[in-house]
């Protein structure tokens, strides 16, 4: 039996979408709101998602209180009210937009799992736009 196990988790994190290689017009024109050179926030919401076969001794697919911690050590203590493209490493050069942050946090998750797992992240910048990555 295939399984899939859910955790919700919460941060907050502000950003700014723009390229360097770009003038503020461009990136104004591009990013609209989103480029304020001096940042915006989000209340994000991430849900994560791990599927895979059911343990016999156990009766977990994972124990949610390993995926619990994993998320806050990978995610919250991370990003959480952090300046995205000026605190956090992987954004130095990568533009935070949700895509790209989901993407990190998958490759920051990925690895904690056991290989047999696979792994979904679902991230909502606002209550009405979310992104999902799965490793494709």
């Amino acid at each position: 039996m295939i399984v899939t196990v859910s955790r919700k988790a919460h941060f907050n994190a502000a950003h700014r979408l723009y390229r360097k290689d770009w003038s503020d017009e461009k990136n104004a024109d591009v990013f609209g709101k989103c480029s304020n050179p001096n940042f915006h926030g989000h209340n994000y919401e991430l849900i994560v998602s791990v599927t895979g076969p059911i343990n016999k001794e156990t009766g977990y697919v994972i124990d949610i209180q390993d995926l619990k911690d994993i998320i806050k050590e990978e995610v919250e203590d991370a990003f959480d009210h952090k300046n995205l493209n000026v605190e956090v490493e992987e954004f130095k050069d990568l533009n935070p937009t949700a895509e790209n942050i989901a993407v990190v946090i998958y490759n920051k998750v990925k690895p904690r799992l056991n290989s047999t797992l696979d792994l979904e992240i679902k991230l909502f910048e606002t209550p009405r736009n979310f992104v999902t990555y799965s490793g494709l």
